[in-house]
């Protein structure tokens, strides 16, 4: 956490002054940005939008872009050494560096923001090129994580000024992936409430849900989480902090090998979990499974469903059920070196919830992991 703390007041928002319309993008500093990017499109399903780096006037760094639907990837690199991406990528290997959030005015946000305590990362500043002009501003949150307030109502191009359209030969198929249902941060011992004050005081989100130790717990670990929502409800921040176990839980785990707080990951949603998942596995990515056991009483659980319980069992798809219906997902494992960040896959059939049905199987499943790493 920042040596400046943020505003941690009471949890109440009582207008929407920070509206927002959904994630513009998700950038990631990764050691190589084309390798990085090739995975992404082979692996992932995602497509070549927009390139920026030597070619188009920058010096220290090269940008790759990927689109799948409404999810949008930057995946930068260093050009030289000793630069702050770098270092970023020195401290917390390949991540998340920057959460951006489409507004209609990225100068409003900023001062919103920062003038209920937000630290401020960079002030608003426009770009522009033939094809019109973006306005952004960043605020800091968790650890190293940014939040990009970005304005393109005046702009008409591939991505951003100064990026120019990428367009390779090799551009594989989707696998279904349509936007970002959530994104969860992990923040260290006793920060959780100190973050869910943040959004609630300084960004105006609502607390849907949360979760403690007796929640989310196994023999061996425990976690503690809640998730803040913003007014419209289209950005969904779960925030994990560790909870005291036997041994070392999968949030320790992670703040240790990403060097502190920061994206542990990204949900993303499908309209068809099994074709989604039957392309992934295809295409080399590996999920977290669960025991054969856990199907055995699923019906008695969740009740009836659309889905046969051998397919859903055969791949380790997880089920779970609230008041307004019922959510498939599936979590894959770490996609980078270090143990930190993976994807969840995730469709909704009504149901508005988080899978805690699913919370003990799923933390079992991390736990095994962790024995094959040594990190339990």
């Amino acid at each position: 956490m920042s040596e400046k703390e943020p505003n941690t007041g009471t949890l109440e928002a009582p207008e929407d002054f920070l509206p927002i319309n959904g994630t513009d993008y998700i950038e990631w500093y990764v050691s190589n940005a084309r390798q990085a990017a090739h995975f992404f499109q082979t692996s992932f399903g995602f497509q070549p939008l927009a390139f920026a780096g030597l070619e188009t006037g920058l010096k220290d760094r090269e940008s790759y872009v990927l689109v799948q639907d409404k999810i949008r990837f930057i995946l930068t690199s260093p050009l030289t050494g000793d630069t702050a991406i770098g270092k970023h990528i020195d401290r917390h290997g390949d991540g998340v560096k920057a959460i951006a959030l489409w507004v209609d005015d990225a100068a409003k946000a900023y001062e919103e923001t920062v003038s209920r305590g937000a630290i401020s990362v960079f002030e608003p500043f426009s770009e522009e090129d033939v094809n019109g002009k973006v306005v952004r501003s960043a605020i800091k949150t968790y650890g190293d994580t940014i939040h990009v307030f970005v304005e393109r109502k005046d702009y008409h191009g591939a991505f951003l000024p100064n990026f120019k359209p990428w367009n390779p030969t090799y551009q594989p198929e989707t696998v279904g992936l349509k936007y970002v249902d959530h994104m969860v941060g992990n923040v260290g011992w006793g920060e959780m409430n100190t973050w869910v004050n943040f959004y609630a005081n300084v960004m105006g989100f609502n607390q849907l849900v949360g979760f403690d130790d007796k929640d989310i717990s196994t023999e061996y670990t425990a976690l503690m989480s809640k998730v803040m929502s913003n007014g419209n409800g289209r950005i969904k921040f779960p925030i994990n902090e560790p909870a005291e176990g036997k041994k070392k839980s999968q949030i320790e785990e992670y703040l240790d090998f990403y060097g502190g707080p920061g994206v542990q990951h990204i949900a993303v949603a499908t309209d068809n979990i099994i074709e989604t998942v039957i392309s992934l596995q295809a295409r080399g990515i590996e999920f977290l499974k669960v025991p054969t056991t856990y199907y055995e009483t699923l019906l008695d659980r969740i009740g009836s469903i659309d889905e046969e319980i051998s397919t859903l069992s055969s791949l380790g798809i997880l089920v779970d059920r609230d008041d307004e219906g019922y959510l498939l997902q599936i979590f894959t494992k770490p996609i980078v070196s270090r143990p930190t960040v993976f994807f969840e896959i995730i469709q909704r059939k009504g149901a508005k919830s988080f899978g805690k049905g699913n919370f003990k199987a799923l933390f079992e499943a991390i736990e095994r992991e962790q024995i094959l790493r040594g990190t339990l």
